[in-house]
């Protein structure tokens, strides 16, 4: 096995909707064990502590838009930190809610650029977070980090995406919850996306493999970033967006037991974990059990735990 030096950095972002608690995400995790996880698997694991966000004052496109000036500052500091960490390892970004992938995408893809490298991202969520902030109903941004660093308009203010990832370089596995602006723009666009009828059907592991071949074949980096919804609320309830029908802890597994056995992933996200809503630490414990998984746990090697 490959060992890494996997650096942590916190993102406390509670931004990106209205229902708080997500800036307790980064805490959730070292508390449930993430550090002590990649540490018995051989990983060297650097700390950095949360990133501070800048204070900023703009003014939204359009007033239902939620914390503007804050998301902003946000992408702005996460792509800084993204940027730096990426020569010096595999960062592991805690969040957090899902607006923070348009910063760390955005600094991932900024350090692929330099390599000459084509960025590739792995999206593992209920959500496509395919709006723009005109197009968005609820002016919840953590709804738009793929259109963001994918290039579409409607971000005047946020830092220039002078890189946009391909559409299709973006594979989003997982969908259940899609209004209809968010899937006709899917549709017009080359996103590779499968919801969870088709996981149902064929399985998880076909299309994630079709697409680990694409990213093989281009020589790509691969950000990932996996939500809490990813997984059915039955198994993970700690967080604002509870859709039933996820993906069970087993196919869950197995997704990130593949993105090692593949050896492209280059950085992570684990997001919208909001420890408020969580039980006795479940839902933290099994996002860090995944990312155990993605660094090389196997199944016969993964402790059971009681909750009692």
């Amino acid at each position: 096995m490959t060992h890494h030096t996997c650096i942590l950095i916190g993102a406390p972002v509670d931004s990106g909707k209205q229902r708080r608690g997500c800036l307790m995400g980064p805490d959730a995790y070292r508390t449930a064990g993430l550090v002590e996880s990649l540490e018995e698997l051989g990983h060297k694991v650097i700390d950095e502590g949360n990133v501070v966000r800048p204070e900023r004052n703009l003014t939204p496109p359009d007033a239902k838009v939620h914390f503007w000036s804050e998301t902003i500052a946000w992408t702005e500091a996460l792509a800084d930190a993204a940027e730096a960490a990426m020569p010096h390892g595999l960062p592991i970004f805690l969040g957090g809610d899902h607006s923070l992938a348009a910063g760390t995408v955005t600094g991932v893809t900024r350090f692929a650029k330099k390599q000459n490298r084509p960025q590739f991202v792995l999206w593992l969520d209920a959500h496509s977070d395919y709006h723009t902030p005109t197009s968005t109903d609820s002016g919840n941004l953590h709804g738009t980090p793929v259109a963001y660093f994918t290039g579409r308009d409607g971000f005047d203010g946020f830092p220039k995406v002078e890189n946009p990832v391909p559409q299709e370089n973006v594979c989003i596995i997982g969908l259940r919850s899609v209004d209809q602006a968010e899937h006709d723009a899917l549709m017009a666009s080359e996103i590779f996306r499968h919801d969870m009828r088709e996981i149902d059907e064929s399985g998880i592991a076909k299309p994630l493999a079709a697409f680990l071949k694409r990213v093989s074949d281009a020589n790509g980096m691969l950000h990932v970033s996996l939500d809490v919804d990813f997984l059915d609320p039955s198994v993970a309830p700690a967080v604002g967006t509870t859709v039933p029908g996820g993906a069970t802890v087993r196919e869950a597994h197995l997704v990130m037991e593949m993105l090692h056995d593949s050896g492209l992933m280059t950085s992570l996200d684990l997001v919208e974990l909001n420890p408020f809503l969580d039980e006795r630490g479940r839902t933290a414990t099994l996002m860090v059990d995944l990312a155990a998984s993605s660094l090389g746990r196997k199944i016969f090697d993964r402790p059971t735990r009681s909750h009692l």
